[in-house]
């Protein structure tokens, strides 16, 4: 629960950085605007036919009891929703970063020059950081749908389809929205996505304490403008923390 807390803390202080850096703040809110324009008119158009959804993927209820009949087709909705909704979170992450991939390099480095600065950083191009970007994303979102479809499954059953279910979609969504905002620090370290994957497993709380806020507060309509560069600064001193970390261990 500590390093639960002390990710949530660094969200916020991503966020007090940016309020004291509106140009930053600026910078960080470009890319995130088109990839919402993108996602956003699939968001809509899913919400539209959502019913015929939940009818098309439940034809085994239409001859049940009405009451039975709507309820399990509301929970497949749902369900259906959740899902999608955590694979928009986790793929935004990727799209925007690999869009916003100078924007982000800028905003990282900005910031970790304020805390002393990365000797030997890697200089990335636009198309390298935007490669890696979308190699590493396209990775993380396939690796989510292991998770995300057995829980789309699971959002079947009565009662815990609409309790337990949503409860972990969150917790899955921010484990791989962590991976992705603390992706630049790395790669300005020359690290790729297996050892970002085997370092941040072993602070597994702190990267749900960024990933929880960011996942749930970019469901509100718009936030995501603010709430993502916040997150990427934040994922910069998650970052620092966990690399850090893995250097006094090395040492002893």
């Amino acid at each position: 629960m500590r390093d639960f807390f002390k990710g949530f803390k660094m969200f916020g202080q991503g966020l007090g950085i940016l309020l004291r850096s509106p140009k930053l703040l600026l910078i960080g809110a470009l890319p995130a605007v088109l990839t919402t324009l993108l996602l956003l008119g699939g968001v809509v158009a899913l919400a539209f036919w959502i019913d015929d959804l939940s009818l098309l993927v439940t034809p085994f209820a239409d001859d049940w009891d009405p009451g039975w009949r709507t309820t399990i087709r509301v929970a497949v909705g749902v369900a259906i929703f959740g899902v999608v909704l955590a694979l928009c979170l986790i793929g935004f992450t990727a799209i925007t970063l690999a869009v916003g991939g100078p924007f982000y390099e800028h905003i990282a480095e900005k910031v970790e020059d304020d805390l002393g600065g990365v000797p030997g950083a890697v200089d990335l191009s636009f198309w390298r950081l935007l490669g890696m970007g979308l190699k590493d994303g396209m990775a993380l979102v396939l690796r989510s749908l292991m998770f995300t479809i057995p829980l789309l499954i699971a959002g079947f059953i009565p009662v815990v389809g609409q309790t337990v279910v949503p409860v972990l979609l969150a917790l899955v969504t921010a484990w791989f929205l962590a991976l992705e905002l603390i992706a630049v620090p790395f790669y300005r370290r020359g690290m790729d996505l297996k050892q970002r994957r085997r370092l941040l497993r072993k602070r597994r709380a702190l990267a749900l304490g960024l990933g929880l806020p960011v996942s749930l507060l970019s469901l509100i309509p718009f936030a995501v403008l603010i709430v993502m560069p916040v997150g990427f600064v934040g994922g910069v001193l998650v970052a620092r923390e966990v690399l850090a970390a893995d250097t006094v261990n090395q040492k002893l």
